[in-house]
């Protein structure tokens, strides 16, 4: 799944815009879409995201063995 899906799946269980989204975390509602049509975030811009929302991020690489690898 990418991650502009990721972002439109959390703002439905938010009940917010993708739009509010951008908005919350500081960006402009086109610059936002920009960035999702491009899915160009950095791993340290999708934990702003999650902040702003009030929500966690994680990232991490899980191994067949069930092992995280985490950044």
């Amino acid at each position: 799944m990418s991650v502009s899906e990721q972002l439109k799946i959390l703002c439905v269980k938010l009940g917010i815009s993708v739009s509010e989204l951008g908005r919350l975390s500081g960006r402009s509602p086109q610059a936002f879409n920009q960035k999702m049509k491009r899915e160009t975030f950095t791993v340290d811009e999708l934990k702003k995201i999650a902040e702003a929302a009030g929500c966690k991020y994680e990232g991490s690489f899980i191994l067949p063995s069930g092992e995280k690898v985490t950044y």
